[in-house]
């Protein structure tokens, strides 16, 4: 589904968009950034993942192999309860951009979780994941893993600060692995090494143009210049 927006950069214009977007990709790509920006820039609501709220986080990046299980169920649940509300009255249409996807969710239980931990997650999953709104549109932003490592340390988040870039490489490899294989929604891949979709508006604006245009399909973006 796609819906109407007013054309930002060209105001006399409209823009057609998908109605519902969910930013995707590794730790430190940036997805929460621009789920926020382009949030702003069409005027809807948000739909974030709450890391914060996650009490075993911190404790995971220091221990992952003891506080994997329990940091996996609770982002579980979180997203299952988040998802099920759009269901509620109209908030699904006040609700345009997400920076999750759900049916990502097992591809860090797979990295993290042992086989007994991983069959018992993979049955909580499979129970709860059951008519659940599926995007419109899925923004996959990549980049290599030094790229990523870099952009973890510049932002400095206490959680982060036991992250080695080993694990970040799998996780990375794991994304990649994941959306080579995803077809369920349209697709926009984009590769985000050479630009900056924070301080750059014309690498940004060059960005909504994409989305505006990927109504169905896989599409790749993938922009050399960060001038």
């Amino acid at each position: 589904m796609t819906t109407f927006v007013p054309n930002p950069f060209m105001p006399s214009k409209t823009l057609s968009i998908p109605a519902y977007i969910a930013v995707e990709g590794p730790i430190g790509i940036g997805k929460t950034t621009l789920a926020r920006r382009l949030a702003e820039t069409f005027k809807v609501e948000t739909l974030l993942e709450l890391a914060s709220e996650n009490p075993f986080l911190e404790r995971f990046y220091d221990d992952r192999k003891s506080q994997a299980l329990p940091t996996q169920l609770y982002f579980l649940f979180q997203r299952i309860e988040q998802l099920q509300a759009l269901r509620q009255g109209d908030i699904f249409q006040q609700v345009r951009i997400c920076d999750f996807l759900m049916d990502k969710d097992p591809l860090f239980a797979q990295i993290n979780l042992d086989d007994n931990e991983y069959q018992l997650y993979q049955t909580i999953y499979n129970s709860v994941m059951i008519d659940l709104p599926k995007p419109d549109l899925v923004v996959y932003l990549q980049a290599p893993t030094e790229v990523l490592y870099d952009r973890i340390n510049r932002r400095g988040r206490s959680n982060e600060r036991g992250m080695d870039k080993a694990y970040l490489e799998k996780v990375n490899d794991a994304y990649t692995t994941f959306f080579y294989h995803y077809s369920d929604t349209p697709l926009l891949i984009v590769n985000t090494a050479n630009i900056n979709l924070v301080d750059n508006d014309t690498h940004y604006q060059n960005l909504v143009r994409q989305i505006a245009n990927t109504h169905n399909g896989r599409r790749y973006y993938n922009p050399q210049s960060a001038r």
